[in-house]
This record gives C-alpha cells, sequence and structure tokens, in this order.
C-alpha cells in the first residue's frame, strides 16, 4: 500500500494541504457566497411572507369587525322595523276592533229599536185582540155589545204595565 510507506508520507501530505487549500478556495470564492446568497434571498422571503401574513391577518381581522357591525346594525334595523310594524299593525288593529265595535253597536241599537217596536206593535195588538175578546165574550153573555170605553178601561186594568 502507497500510503503506509514512510517516504512518500511527506509528499503526501504536502499534495493534501494544496488540494485542501485549492478546494477551500474554490469553496469559499464560489460556492459560499452563492449559498450564503441563497440563504439571505430565502430569510427576506420568509420575512415577506410573514409580514404578508401579518397584514393579510390584520385585514382579516378588520373585515370580521366591519362584519360583525355590518351584522349588529342591521340586526337593530330589522328589530326597529319588526317594533315599527307591530304598532303599525296594533294601531291598525284597534282601528279596526274601534269600527267592528261601533258597527256592532249601531246594529244592536238598530235591533233593540226593531224589538221595542215589535213588542209595542205586540202589546197594541194583545191589547187590541183582548178587548176584541171581551167584547165577543160579553156579547155572547149578556146579548148586547159592552160599552167599548169601559171595556176599554177594564182591559188597561188587566193588562201588565209596560215597560
Amino acid at each position: 500500500m502507497p500510503q503506509l510507506v514512510l517516504a512518500d508520507f511527506a509528499p503526501q501530505l504536502v499534495w493534501l494541504a494544496i488540494v485542501f487549500a485549492a478546494l477551500y478556495l474554490v469553496v469559499s470564492r464560489a460556492a459560499a457566497p452563492r449559498i450564503g446568497a441563497m440563504l439571505e434571498r430565502r430569510q427576506d422571503r420568509i420575512a415577506n411572507d410573514l409580514d404578508a401574513a401579518a397584514g393579510l391577518k390584520r385585514q382579516a381581522e378588520t373585515a370580521l369587525a366591519d362584519y360583525e357591525a355590518a351584522i349588529a346594525d342591521a340586526r337593530s334595523k330589522a328589530l326597529a322595523v319588526v317594533a315599527q310594524t307591530r304598532q303599525q299593525l296594533l294601531a291598525e288593529a284597534g282601528r279596526h276592533k274601534a269600527e267592528l265595535k261601533q258597527t256592532l253597536d249601531t246594529r244592536v241599537a238598530e235591533a233593540e229599536a226593531r224589538i221595542a217596536k215589535a213588542k209595542s206593535s205586540a202589546v197594541a195588538s194583545v191589547r187590541e185582540m183582548a178587548s176584541d175578546a171581551a167584547s165577543g165574550i160579553v156579547a155572547k153573555l149578556l146579548g148586547e155589545a159592552p160599552d167599548q170605553a169601559a171595556l176599554g178601561r177594564a182591559v188597561d186594568a188587566a193588562m201588565p204595565p209596560r215597560n
């Protein structure tokens, strides 16, 4: 094995140093700056991406706050519209109730007037029928026609009082 021959050992160390120095120079002058630049670009891109993400997060938070404010505003407007509509419907229902009450009161008054008229007509016809019946009975019993004035007083006395 040539590596273990002591006479060749010194020149191998020299060549090792020369090759190591050459590789060091190539790596330090060519590869290291490229790697460093690539790492720096990567770091800058990561920082820019983090800044953009933070900006987008702020925008999302602002949009969420605006959305929640719009929802709250819409909810309050909807509640106001509901309350206003409810008041209008209650007022309209009150008007309809008043109109219905007035109509019913009018109909009840008309019905009571018809009933009173029918009652007085019925009472008058009962008096008249009672007078006719009493006149017929007296005429049959006595054989002569009774005095109409006396008969009217007797029928009036027998009739219940009118309300």
